[in-house]
């Protein structure tokens, strides 16, 4: 914190709400050294259903379509 860009990232993010659960993971805590080490440079980091989507800002056509797909998936 402050994090301009994740608060940019979860306004886009907020219509579909509903739809995902999200998980925000501070990588500054010291249980989370792994997904530091990582992305230090590349926050903020998007990953759906535990497999990395996108970084630095919401992509939403890309967000639309993965989360279409589990939705099916999972219908």
């Amino acid at each position: 914190k402050p994090c301009p860009l994740c608060d940019e990232a979860k306004e886009v993010l907020e219509p579909y709400k509903r739809r995902f659960i999200l998980q925000e993971v501070d990588i500054t805590l010291p249980e989370n050294t792994a997904w530091y080490d990582k992305y230090k440079y590349d926050i903020p980091v998007f990953h759906l259903n535990g497999k990395f989507l996108m970084k630095h800002r919401v992509d939403v056509p890309k967000f639309e379509d993965r989360l279409r797909k589990l939705e099916l998936r999972s219908e």
